[in-house]
């Protein structure tokens, strides 16, 4: 469990700069101060390093019409990181 949670972690904490191409990520902290709406969830599965899977979520946040994202769950098995992230506009 701690090995996820550690996943989790990296995707919030790393950062790298998407410019204007891609939707934000955002923690749990910032969402409670903000008035967001959901607009859905998206998911990454064949991603191999944690940057990877948040630029592929941030991607596929765009691609809804989202804004901002946060992650929710994040998972690392032998070859891929798993995550999921709520999208909001």
């Amino acid at each position: 469990m701690k090995f996820a949670s550690g996943i989790v972690a990296a995707l919030v904490m790393g950062s790298i700069s998407f410019g204007a191409i891609a939707a934000k990520e955002i923690t749990k902290e910032d969402l409670a101060k903000m008035n967001l709406t959901k607009i859905g969830s998206v998911t990454t599965s064949r991603t191999t390093s944690p940057m990877d899977a948040k630029r592929d979520l941030s991607k596929k946040a765009d691609e809804k019409g989202g804004k901002y994202f946060v992650v929710i769950a994040g998972e690392k098995n032998e070859k891929n990181v798993h995550a999921n992230a709520d999208v909001y506009k």
